[in-house]
């Protein structure tokens, strides 16, 4: 089983999280900092929504259901998040901020929230998609190739934990494998 950090183990969990295996990655390619504002579309128990804020100026963050949002919150208010503003809105309609740095997609149709994203990054603002099937990456993509983002990359981040015994150390036969399928574009 992978480990999850002890900043991590007191966070609520609803739906589906993104784990940190996938968060790190996120905040490491996109050079987020101190300076950076963020749109994150999917909330879902707000794991990476916790996580960026740790890190940046300010988190909006979206969720159609309320029972997310809730849980979401209660994570928001143990963290002592001011700068993570959490919001009831669908992305595929209206993205209310402007000119920020990455807009995180962890939506069913994730592609159908490409437009409202490009009218909110700011130039060379990053977007990024957490798809767990091949088809919706296919489909994400065509859509950023429509918008004409670039620097389009797509990875999978695998740990594999070691056991380690007296008899000798290997790969553990227990884990977390595929999450999902990491696409990140930016705005030209």
């Amino acid at each position: 089983m992978m480990f999850i950090p002890q900043s991590y183990r007191r966070l609520k969990r609803g739906p589906q999280v993104m784990l940190p295996k996938d968060i790190g990655m996120v905040i490491t390619y996109t050079g987020l900092n101190r300076n950076s504002v963020c749109v994150d579309a999917g909330t879902g128990s707000g794991w990476l929504a916790v996580a960026l804020a740790r890190v940046c100026k300010e988190v909006y963050s979206y969720d159609i259901r309320d029972e997310f949002s809730k849980i979401a919150e209660r994570n928001r208010v143990a963290e002592g998040l001011d700068n993570l503003f959490l919001k009831q809105g669908d992305v595929t309609k209206k993205i209310e901020e402007k000119n920020v740095d990455l807009v995180t997609l962890d939506l069913p149709n994730s592609h159908l929230a490409v437009g409202k994203a490009n009218k909110a990054l700011k130039k060379d603002g990053y977007i990024f998609g957490y798809l767990p099937h091949m088809e919706q990456v296919k489909i994400f993509v065509s859509r950023l190739e429509k918008y004409k983002f670039v620097n389009i990359f797509i990875c999978e981040v695998i740990v594999r934990d070691m056991l380690v015994r007296e008899q000798g150390i290997r790969p553990s036969t227990k884990g977390v494998w595929h999450t999902a399928y990491l696409v990140f574009a930016q705005k030209s």
